[in-house]
C-alpha cells in the first residue's frame, strides 16, 4: 500500500482537524480553527460552516487553506511519534448542496436544518498536495495526483448499496461490528461506502472498516463485502 493510499486512508478515517485560513482581522497572520468534516468520493474534505464564523470571511478572501488531521497522543512526550497528515488545497463554495448534503448528514445527523435554518454553507478544500508523517523520521510530501482515488462509480451506486444493506442486511452489519470488537446495543446502519472502505454508526458512533484494495464499482463492493461478513460470521 502506498503512503498516498494510506494518507485518504487516514483522512477518510478522521472526521475534525485543525483548519488554517489566511485572517482577515489581524492581516498576514494564519487563523487555526477547529473544523468537522467529511470526504468526498473525490477525496476532498467538506466542512458544512456557518458565515458568520471567522474562517468563512478568511474563505472569502484567500481560498488557500490546510487542514491538519492528527491522532490523539497517550503519551504527551511522544506527540511527535505520532502519525498525522497535513492537507493544503483551495477552498470552494459547493455549487449544489443537495449534491452533498444527504451523504454530509448520515454523518453528522446532528446538523440537519443547518443549511435552511443558520445561514450555513457547504465547503470543500479541492487538495493542491498534502505532507503525511507516518511516525519519527517518517515524512514525505504526497502530490495530488497520487492521492487522488482511483476512477470508481461509488457516488453514483453509494444509495442503493446503503439501502439494500441497511434493509436486507441488518444482522450482518452487526456482525462486521465483532470485527471491530464493537457492541451494539441498539442499533447499526451502514452511513457510507467509499473506495477505500465503508462507515457504519453503531449506537451513534462512527465504525470505520478499510477495504485491503480499492474497490471500483458495486460489483466488486458486493464481493467484498460477502467475503467479509464470512469472515466476521466465523470468528
Amino acid at each position: 500500500m502506498s503512503l498516498a493510499q494510506d494518507a485518504r486512508r487516514w483522512l477518510r478515517a478522521h472526521h475534525y482537524g485543525l483548519l488554517s485560513t489566511h485572517s482577515c482581522a489581524v492581516e498576514g497572520y494564519p487563523f487555526g480553527s477547529v473544523a468537522p468534516y467529511m470526504l468526498d468520493h473525490d477525496a476532498c474534505p467538506v466542512m458544512l460552516i456557518s458565515r458568520l464564523a471567522e474562517h468563512t470571511k478568511n474563505l472569502a478572501t484567500d481560498a488557500r487553506v490546510s487542514l491538519l488531521i492528527h491522532e490523539t497522543a497517550d503519551d504527551a512526550a511522544n506527540v511527535q511519534a505520532q502519525a498525522r497528515v497535513t492537507l493544503l488545497g483551495k477552498a470552494e463554495m459547493v455549487a449544489d448542496p443537495r449534491t452533498i448534503e444527504p451523504r454530509y448528514e448520515r454523518y453528522f445527523p446532528a446538523t440537519r436544518g443547518y443549511r435552511t435554518q443558520l445561514d450555513f454553507e457547504f465547503w470543500r478544500i479541492v487538495p493542491v498536495t498534502l505532507r503525511a508523517i507516518a511516525g519519527f523520521a517518517k515524512v514525505h510530501w504526497v502530490s495530488r495526483e497520487a492521492y487522488a482515488p482511483p476512477a470508481n462509480t461509488l457516488a453514483d451506486d453509494e444509495p442503493d448499496i446503503l439501502e439494500h444493506m441497511n434493509y436486507d442486511h441488518a444482522t450482518t452489519l452487526v456482525d462486521f461490528c465483532q470485527l471491530r470488537n464493537v457492541t451494539v446495543n441498539e442499533d447499526v446502519t451502514m452511513i457510507g461506502i467509499d473506495c477505500d472502505g465503508f462507515d457504519l454508526n453503531a449506537d451513534g458512533k462512527i465504525v470505520r472498516f478499510d477495504f485491503e484494495s480499492p474497490v471500483t464499482d458495486e460489483k466488486t463492493v458486493r464481493a467484498t463485502l460477502i467475503a467479509l461478513a464470512k469472515k466476521a460470521r466465523s470468528i
